[in-house]
């Protein structure tokens, strides 16, 4: 055994992100969905539901998607009424990791602060809803 930092542990992990599913997670898998497509990660839980962790491919995309998701944690209600960060963050702070779930329901806010978060990212709401479809189809269908 290595004997050295973190009490001489031979295998050390860098923690890159961190996001509370919310679920015990079953499985996970590496896999590519659509041929010729990028590779992403594949998760099911104890209760069935089946979830998605896709890497961006440009920055841009990146600060889209951390825009729109900010919008939408101030302006969409839960049914539950609570905090989307809160529970997202519920063992460890979101860490690199943003909630797909949460940016899908753009589409289905009053279309006036649908309208007023889409000025807020410079584009019209048609715009934000294409590029929501895209990542959409990139990755699953």
């Amino acid at each position: 055994w290595d004997r050295g930092l973190l009490s001489g542990a031979s295998q050390k992990a860098e923690v890159i992100c961190n996001y509370h599913v919310g679920e015990t997670v079953m499985s996970l898998e590496k896999t590519v969905l659509i041929p010729g497509g990028p590779e992403a990660l594949v998760y099911t839980t104890l209760s069935g539901t089946i979830g998605m962790l896709v890497p961006f491919t440009s920055k841009e995309d990146i600060d889209f998607f951390q825009h729109l998701e900010m919008h939408l944690r101030q302006e969409y209600q839960t049914l539950s009424g609570r905090d989307h960060l809160t529970f997202r963050s519920y063992y460890f702070p979101v860490k690199s990791v943003i909630d797909g779930d949460l940016c899908e329901q753009f589409n289905t806010i009053d279309p006036i602060k649908r309208s007023s978060i889409a000025e807020e990212l410079d584009r019209t709401a048609t715009e934000v809803s294409k590029k929501l479809e895209d990542i959409r189809t990139r990755y699953a269908f």
